[in-house]
C-alpha cells in the first residue's frame, strides 16, 4: 500500500462501527431503535433524543445534493488531485454524507446525479467511502 499523506478520520468508539463496515466495503448507518431514524454516527437520535441505536447496512445509493470544486492547495497531500470535488451526497435512505465523486469530470457533476458508493482502501486501518456516477 502506498503511503497516504492526506488527513485521515479519527476513529472513536462512537464511529468505529462505521469505519469497520467501510473496511469490509459496506456502508452502515445508525438506526434509532425507538423511532427508526437513520443517521451518521451520533450518541443521540436527532429526531426523538433516544440513545438506543443499532448499526444497519444501507444501499450505498444516493444523489448529489451539492458540491464545490477545490482549485487551491489547502493541504500538500491534495496537490496532485487539484482540482477536486467535495460533495454532499444524499443517501437513498435520507442522511447526507460529505465525500468525493470519482470516475467523472468535475464539469459533469450536477444536482440530482445518481451515484453509488465505492471504497478506497487508503491505509491498513482506513477505507474511505467515495461515490461514482451510476452507469445508465
Amino acid at each position: 500500500m502506498v503511503e497516504y499523506n492526506k488527513p485521515l478520520p479519527q476513529i472513536t468508539p462512537e464511529n468505529k462501527p462505521f469505519w469497520d463496515a467501510c473496511k469490509q466495503h459496506e456502508l452502515s448507518l445508525q438506526r434509532c431503535q425507538d423511532c427508526g431514524h437513520l443517521r451518521l454516527p451520533s450518541p443521540i437520535c436527532q429526531k426523538c433524543l433516544s440513545m438506543n441505536s443499532e448499526w444497519v447496512e444501507v444501499s450505498g445509493r444516493g444523489k448529489v445534493y451539492t458540491w464545490v470544486v477545490i482549485h487551491q492547495r489547502y493541504h500538500p497531500g491534495f496537490v496532485e488531485e487539484l482540482p477536486y470535488n467535495v460533495t454532499l451526497v444524499e443517501l437513498e435512505e435520507g442522511p447526507r454524507l460529505i465525500t468525493n465523486i470519482v470516475g467523472c469530470n468535475n464539469e459533469d457533476l450536477h444536482v440530482g446525479m445518481d451515484v453509488e458508493v465505492v471504497f478506497e482502501d487508503v491505509t491498513e486501518e482506513i477505507t474511505l467511502p467515495k461515490f461514482k456516477p451510476v452507469s445508465q
